[in-house]
């Protein structure tokens, strides 16, 4: 229960969303789960298309402030979903893009004052550990989920919404599914309505959701 009081508080705590990417695993450790979008019409949610299989971490759902660096487990609660990101120049996209060219990486070194940051290597870069971006094929396209932004270090890094390797394919700590589901949920985040990722088993969604006033 304390757990769940936390959620609440961290839930309120943010800018009240218009759209909503809600993903639930039957429990923490399980891999595989289910994504579903929302959109609120003054007071009340509406259902947004059709339900997509998704896989968060190799090792399920981290509880909410337990999530730690190389944990295998991605985030639990609501979080703002930030710029997306890719391998094409240009796109039509309404969120921010960030074109990923060579030097671009994700920096994971808790020792660096880079921390969960992405950035473009250059000398002065402090960093012994990162993702570079353009090198991994599951970043073609994608999203940034802007968990720990204060890059509090040992708190977890680079989590994204990505493409998938397939169904039981857990990721490092990232939500991934395939590239077709992906791209159609990347047209339609909008950042003029400060869309959320709520992450949860399917249980504590429900505990929570006459209180957070979910779909």
């Amino acid at each position: 229960m304390r757990r769940l009081s936390f959620l609440l508080f961290f839930f309120a705590a943010c800018a009240t969303p218009r759209q909503l990417v809600v993903v639930t695993t039957p429990n923490l450790g399980v891999v595989d789960g289910t994504l579903r979008t929302y959109e609120r019409a003054g007071n009340a949610w509406k259902k947004v298309g059709e339900d997509v299989p998704v896989v968060v971490g190799r090792r399920g759902l981290a509880p909410l402030g337990e999530k730690k660096e190389g944990d295998g487990r991605s985030p639990s609660g609501e979080i703002p979903i930030g710029d997306t990101f890719g391998f094409a120049p240009s796109t039509d996209l309404r969120m921010p893009y960030r074109y990923l060219r060579e030097t671009t990486e994700c920096v994971d070194d808790v020792n660096s004052r880079f921390y969960n940051a992405i950035v473009e290597r250059d000398p002065d870069s402090d960093w012994k550990s990162s993702e570079k971006m353009r090198s991994i094929e599951a970043y073609r396209i994608g999203a940034v989920v802007d968990y720990n932004d204060k890059g509090q270090p040992g708190k977890g890094s680079c989590i994204f919404l990505h493409i998938w390797g397939g169904p039981g394919h857990g990721t490092a700590g990232c939500t991934a599914m395939a590239e077709t589901d992906l791209d159609r949920l990347l047209h339609w985040l909008d950042p003029a309505a400060h869309p959320r990722l709520v992450q949860l088993t399917a249980a504590d969604y429900e505990k929570m959701r006459a209180q957070w006033q979910l779909p």
